[in-house]
């Protein structure tokens, strides 16, 4: 045999191969790749229904400072201006929905703090932090700082 044709068995192999290697990937994608994905981007968009079909949590800052406007009064220039109020306080969604009847668990003083101003050696140096056995070893943390302007009161 001759010509272009001569190696025509090997071009068949190598078809085959192609045929089967998309073949297995149009299975694979079919099987695995959610409907929807890629529609809106590079994730599923069934994801957005399913994340609206779920509960709320947190009210967000907005909500608080409707109506604990001492509060926002007694932040303003502080170093926890910027801090979410849900960030200290918890979720606190259902305290908003019922309009405020249903109290939200009283955070306990010390440990909030703790969880932010701990000294830890992956913290900025310029970062406000306590060794808690030399700062004050026991009580809260509230009992020499305001929570919500952290100057010594």
């Amino acid at each position: 045999m001759s010509g272009w044709l001569k190696d025509k068995e090997h071009l068949a192999r190598m078809a085959l191969l192609f045929a089967v290697g998309i073949t297995a990937f149009l299975l694979l994608r079919w099987l695995l790749v959610p409907p929807g994905f890629g529609l809106y981007g590079h994730y599923r968009a069934g994801a957005l229904d399913d994340n609206r079909a779920r509960p709320l949590h947190f009210a967000g800052r907005a909500a608080c400072e409707d109506c604990h406007t001492d509060v926002v009064e007694a932040r303003k220039g502080s170093r926890h201006a910027r801090i979410g109020c849900e960030a200290c306080h918890g979720a606190s969604m259902a305290h908003v929905q019922a309009g405020g009847e249903r109290k939200p668990v009283r955070p306990d003083p010390r440990a909030v703090c703790l969880r932010c101003h701990q000294a830890g050696a992956w913290k900025p140096k310029t970062f406000p932090q306590i060794v808690v056995a030399d700062h004050a070893a026991e009580g809260p943390c509230t009992a020499c700082h305001k929570a919500h302007a952290p100057k010594i009161s």
